[in-house]
């Protein structure tokens, strides 16, 4: 086998997923390799795709959006549309980590305010009955 096509066992191995997520990508015409028999064969190009598909997923970005902008670059060929597409979406979705992020925030000083009353109250228990 050459450096230009890798076997399931190896694009798990070089990318820690699972046969099945390979499968499952393949299912959502997201990655193309080649079929011999039952054997898979994934190309440069399919290892590329999936480095994109795994960072987009990292962000967030939905497997629709990932879809997209791998079909753009396809299309077109050049960077340009695809690199316009993937900056809108990433800011969209840099504002809706944000938004998260301050939500978790408010969240996070509220539990601490209920935890400091609750031990301000489990001490005035314990002293109540010493």
């Amino acid at each position: 086998m050459t450096n230009d096509v890798m076997s399931i066992s190896e694009m798990c191995a070089a990318f820690d997923v699972t046969p099945r997520t390979l499968r499952f990508y393949e299912s959502k015409e997201l990655l193309f390799p080649i079929r011999q028999g039952t054997k898979r064969l994934f190309t440069r190009r399919d290892r590329a795709r999936l480095k994109l598909i795994l960072r987009g997923k990292r962000f967030g970005f939905s497997l629709e959006d990932i879809r997209q902008l791998l079909d753009l670059y396809d299309r077109d060929g050049s960077q340009e549309v695809q690199l316009i597409r993937t900056y809108e979406i990433a800011r969209k979705r840099l504002a809706q980590m944000e938004a998260q992020r301050a939500e978790l925030d408010e969240a996070i000083a509220e539990l601490k305010d209920q935890l400091a009353w609750g031990e301000s109250a489990i001490a005035g228990f314990r002293k109540a009955a010493e």
